[in-house]
């Protein structure tokens, strides 16, 4: 059999799998969803045409998108995912013990459906009896959830239909509006190389709006260029700095993670110099990387200005912390 999938990444690049099997194919009210068996990459979600995640490379992305803020907030316990319906997001979020209750809020019910007939690997933590589903408009939920979560996530599509107001300020000050004090909120921004004018707006947004903002960086190969961003803002500390007992508080051990780790942690913060461009002047990370390449001798002095005991000393954007 020699049927190929192709996903136009970008106008001038595609990428190509080869099918084994057609597992399931519909149109929901919003999207195309296909479920198909790959010699590559095994089970794939796609919609509308652009790979979503696969079972065998989808940890990366999961794991990097759930980890880092959950271990950078000294006590998460109620936690929302926008989008990810697949589960996978969801999956890694109730690994920590500290979490009472995690929220799904997802636009098309029938995504949550596929990924839990055809991909349960991916889709487990959807059955966590901590897990509530919220099927609707994520940035309506956020709206309406004033100082409610202490981490929330947005595992969104590609900023286009649907998914284009998660991208927006306006939203990330809703999201600012409906954590508490200390509370993370951490965003999928895709490539620095196919994106870069996007995650420019993107920053300078989360500038506007969080005491703390950056980026880190995970490596996704089924995602444009593999080098994928995830922007994070931060209502309390500097969230690179997580306290080394704070992994057997919580039984790291058990989480069976294959790309997240503390040293991945804190190296995932570490930008090269051409994506930490994309950062707005003042951003803590460009800020220090500046420091450290051009004036030797002052970086640990920036260190602690930046970051000092990570409850929040960094300023704020130009506009301050949204209230």
């Amino acid at each position: 059999m020699n049927v190929w999938f192709y996903e136009d990444q970008t106008p001038d690049l595609r990428i190509g799998l080869r099918v084994g099997r057609v597992v399931h194919h519909e149109r929901s009210p919003y999207q195309e969803i296909l479920v198909a068996d790959t010699d590559q990459w095994g089970r794939m979600l796609a919609l509308d045409n652009v790979i979503q995640t696969n079972e065998t490379t989808e940890f990366v992305y999961h794991e990097m998108m759930a980890h880092v803020a959950l271990f950078a907030h000294p006590n998460p316990e109620r936690v929302l995912v926008v989008g990810g319906g697949d589960g996978g997001v969801i999956r890694e979020v109730v690994k920590h013990p500290t979490v009472r209750q995690a929220v799904l809020a997802e636009i098309d019910e029938k995504v949550i459906e596929a990924a839990r007939r055809w991909l349960p690997s991916i889709s487990s933590g959807l059955d966590d009896p901590r897990t509530r589903i919220d099927v609707g408009d994520g940035i309506d939920h956020v709206a309406r959830s004033p100082d409610t979560y202490d981490v929330i996530i947005v595992d969104s599509t590609d900023p286009v239909g649907p998914a284009v107001g998660l991208f927006s300020e306006e939203f990330y000050r809703s999201a600012f509006r409906a954590l508490r004090d200390g509370g993370l909120f951490v965003a999928q921004t895709e490539s620095p190389f196919y994106n870069a004018d996007l995650i420019r707006r993107v920053q300078q947004a989360l500038r506007n709006v969080f005491p703390w903002s950056g980026m880190y960086w995970g490596v996704v190969p089924e995602y444009p260029g593999g080098f994928w961003a995830m922007s994070i803002g931060s209502r309390g500390g500097d969230p690179r700095r997580v306290p080394a007992g704070r992994y057997a508080e919580r039984r790291f051990e058990t989480f069976a993670t294959r790309y997240y780790a503390p040293d991945v942690h804190a190296a995932a913060f570490v930008l090269p110099p051409f994506v930490l461009e994309l950062l707005p002047d003042g951003a803590p990370q460009r800020r220090e990387a500046y420091v450290e390449r051009f004036l030797p001798g002052a970086g640990e002095e920036a260190g602690e200005e930046a970051g000092g005991s990570g409850e929040g000393e960094d300023s704020g954007g130009p506009g301050g912390p949204a209230r």
